[in-house]
């Protein structure tokens, strides 16, 4: 008789990642607030990073994101009401706008870069550098290489 524990249902894994995703999240969060950051929600990181550091279209980030260029919109126009984004025209067509990050949104992503930097301590503090790199090196054999896909605020809204 194997004294083992049994294997946990197969549902516990999805859960497992998405639960270690949400506590992640939920401390730079925090973090972001007590730096001054508090109108900043889980979804604007999606933004910010969809619209790079050269700027991008309303219609090119809904793309990039999976929404509709209306949702788009709506997100670029309360980030942009929070000084996170500016609109300006594009240098190569004046008839388009162009999305980009102020220098209070730049200020958020460098930010983000630190505490995550300290929360992969944290976690290196309590599994172990060894563990945690394996994990990390097991993820990346299972998951997709392309690190950057923004479309998950779409891929949560579609049927």
């Amino acid at each position: 008789m194997s004294s083992a524990p049994p294997d946990p249902p197969g549902f516990e894994l999805p859960l497992r990642l998405f639960l270690a995703f949400r506590v992640i999240i939920d401390e730079l969060h925090a973090e972001l607030a007590r730096e001054g950051h508090s109108e900043l929600r889980p979804m604007h990181g999606f933004v910010f990073q969809a619209i790079g550091p050269d700027g991008t279209t309303a219609v090119e980030l809904g793309r990039r994101l999976g929404v509709s260029k209306q949702a788009a919109g709506k997100m670029v126009e309360s980030l942009e009401r929070a000084g996170y984004l500016e609109r300006a025209a594009d240098p190569r067509d004046a008839r388009r706008k162009i999305v980009r990050l102020t220098a209070r949104g730049a200020d958020s992503l460098a930010r983000s870069a630190r505490i995550f930097e300290r929360i992969r301590d944290d976690w290196v503090a309590v599994l172990g550098a060894d563990r945690l790199r394996a994990l990390e090196d097991d993820l990346r054999r299972m998951t997709p290489a392309d690190l950057w896909r923004l479309d998950m605020p779409g891929w949560f809204g579609t049927s």
